[in-house]
């Protein structure tokens, strides 16, 4: 009797530090694939799937990260008959439970919603509501006054967060699938900021740390270039400009500043906006403005990262639609008499 219970100890060790690793699997399984990607993809579940197919689906979209935890977790919980069929919109930053939640309620329909580079907060609120999304001046209030403390490379305060939020320049223009039953100002505007620490905090991170310049600096100046550019190639060479006006302690005489400061996006500049007592008037002060005036696409991030060095100091759009660049301030007038007519 007393060989076997000496056998029969560290078997039963053994089993139990089996299970202890097997439960610490299992629940590592049904975390997200990737928390901090909020970008949604369009998923077609056939009708009639079995849960084994709806988890090679999930699987092969990099959605779950275990075919056998998906499968065990909807038999555990005894839900596997009451997944639907459809179109769902789902994230990698959701959790296998959340996931299944998703297709047992069987909400499988979804808005998309496309977020221009070089809208603001309130081109974004207003975009929203009138979709129907969001209460007018929902998405502004939340910009203001919701908790986005958990996004780190914010920065901590500004004399621009009482207006649009310090939010403002980092909220990721890009296509957004939204579940209208889970859509809530706060969420979407958390999902936008996801995804610019996604794509451009890590997905940049060499090139912002090679660049010595701050992420604030980079982002401001990156609003900047996607309000005076029109096309790809001119933001590098925008940059390069802005950034050499800049660093030389020039004004950068940017008027879309002053536009952001005074709400008018469109219209003409008059000489009593230009008298206006702010530092978004980059007439009268130095250096970039207090903080974005747009959220810029990727596009002019990079222009910002990897300016184009150039002999430049003046650039203008003419009345031709082309861009036109001067080195001295008299070239620069004489292309305003040739092309602002």
């Amino acid at each position: 009797m007393m060989v076997a219970v000496r056998r029969t100890r560290p078997l039963a060790i053994a089993a139990l530090a089996i299970l202890v690793l097997a439960v610490i699997w299992y629940k590592w399984e049904l975390r997200p694939v990737d928390a901090d990607d909020q970008v949604g993809m369009a998923v077609q579940i056939p009708s009639g799937s079995s849960v084994r197919s709806i988890a090679a689906i999930l699987t092969d979209k990099h959605l779950v990260r275990s075919r056998l935890t998906f499968t065990l977790y909807a038999r555990i919980h005894r839900v596997q008959g009451e997944m639907k069929a459809g179109g769902f919109f789902l994230r990698p930053s959701m959790s296998t439970p959340e996931i299944i939640t998703v297709l047992r309620r069987g909400f499988s329909e979804a808005s998309v919603v496309t977020i221009p580079e070089g809208y603001t907060v309130k081109d974004i609120d207003r975009l929203l509501s009138e979709r129907g999304l969001t209460k007018p001046g929902e998405v502004l209030t939340c910009a203001r006054t919701c908790d986005v403390s958990s996004f780190a490379f914010l920065p901590s305060a500004a004399g621009w967060a009482t207006r649009a939020g310090k939010a403002e320049g980092y909220l990721f223009p890009d296509t957004y699938f939204v579940v209208q039953e889970q859509m809530t100002a706060q969420s979407f505007l958390e999902r936008m900021l996801g995804n610019f620490r996604t794509r451009v905090v890590k997905g940049l991170a060499d090139d912002l740390k090679a660049s010595k310049r701050s992420l604030t600096d980079i982002v401001t100046m990156a609003s900047l270039i996607e309000e005076e550019t029109r096309t790809d190639e001119e933001r590098p060479l925008v940059a390069g400009i802005l950034w050499k006006r800049f660093d030389r302690t020039i004004g950068l005489q940017v008027d879309a500043a002053v536009r952001y400061i005074l709400e008018k996006p469109k219209g003409s500049i008059t000489q009593e906006d230009l008298q206006l007592n702010s530092p978004y008037n980059l007439r009268k002060y130095r250096g970039l403005p207090p903080g974005p005036i747009a959220n810029p696409g990727l596009a002019s991030i990079k222009a910002a990262l990897h300016p184009k060095d150039n002999p430049y100091y003046y650039y203008l759009h003419g009345t031709d639609g082309a861009i036109h660049y001067a080195v001295t301030n008299d070239e620069h007038n004489e292309n305003r008499r040739k092309y602002l007519r």
